[in-house]
């Protein structure tokens, strides 16, 4: 038997990456997984998390076809290196808008279903919402603000019985920290504080079991927590 059998989970940023291998391990752990992107894929749901109406629209899809919601797991994510001076409003808007607010809007249009199986939001965050990266502002502010929507969230809705918590990796071997372009005249040294005792990459795999784990019943009592994936980078 798994953690999660008989649950239903909703997984954003599922096409790729993290959430890919969220959706993965909570199948694995006996979940019935809708995953949901805003790239589209046979029998995913298609959602740009910034739209309100279609994140009503992704959680009324789900319920429609498994007839309830207990996790919904918040991975879908962006980011753009910018030295300061020349990030633009454009770009500072749709780090925002994707990372947090998108988090919100899903979170918030999944929030009746969750209230009525007392289920529980996974959101993913990062080291860099903990600890400042060089080039990384909107990242950063968007990532800082997940933790405290999440802190926020946990508190209001812990006597209802439905928990919060965040994720907050480090470096994670991804195509989306593979594709990451470091802006021309950044000071390198600058990155060395960030750099992990362990000597390695976070796999998406170990992000995934943790989601699994404060998705789990065996994380019962854990609300409001940032559980922080870093081999000792943040310590």
């Amino acid at each position: 038997m798994g953690r999660l059998d008989g649950k239903v989970a909703l997984v954003s940023g599922a096409a790729s990456g993290i959430g890919k291998a969220v959706s993965q391990r909570l199948t694995a752990e006996g979940a019935v997984v809708a995953d949901c992107d805003i790239t589209e894929a046979p029998g995913g749901i298609t959602c740009d998390v910034r739209d309100q109406d279609a994140c009503i629209a992704a959680v009324a899809t789900v319920v429609d076809r498994h007839g309830r919601l207990d996790i919904l797991a918040n991975v879908a994510g962006v980011g753009i290196a910018r030295l300061i001076g020349e990030l633009s409003a454009d770009e500072w808007r749709q780090v925002i808008e994707v990372n947090l607010t998108g988090t919100f809007l899903l979170s918030q249009a999944a929030l009746p279903e969750l209230l009525a199986s007392t289920g529980t939001i996974v959101n993913m965050a990062s080291v860099a919402g903990m600890r400042a990266t060089p080039y990384n502002a909107a990242y950063c502010a968007s990532k800082g603000g997940v933790i405290m929507l999440t802190k926020s969230m946990a508190i209001e809705l812990a006597k209802a019985g439905v928990r919060v918590n965040a994720v907050c990796p480090a470096s994670v071997d991804t195509p989306f920290l593979r594709n990451f372009k470091i802006p021309d005249g950044a000071d390198m040294s600058l990155f060395t504080r960030a750099a992990s005792p362990m000597g390695r990459m976070v796999d998406p795999a170990e992000v995934a079991a943790a989601v699994a784990y404060l998705a789990s019943d065996d994380a019962a009592t854990i609300s409001g927590t940032t559980l922080v994936i870093d081999g000792a980078a943040t310590a």
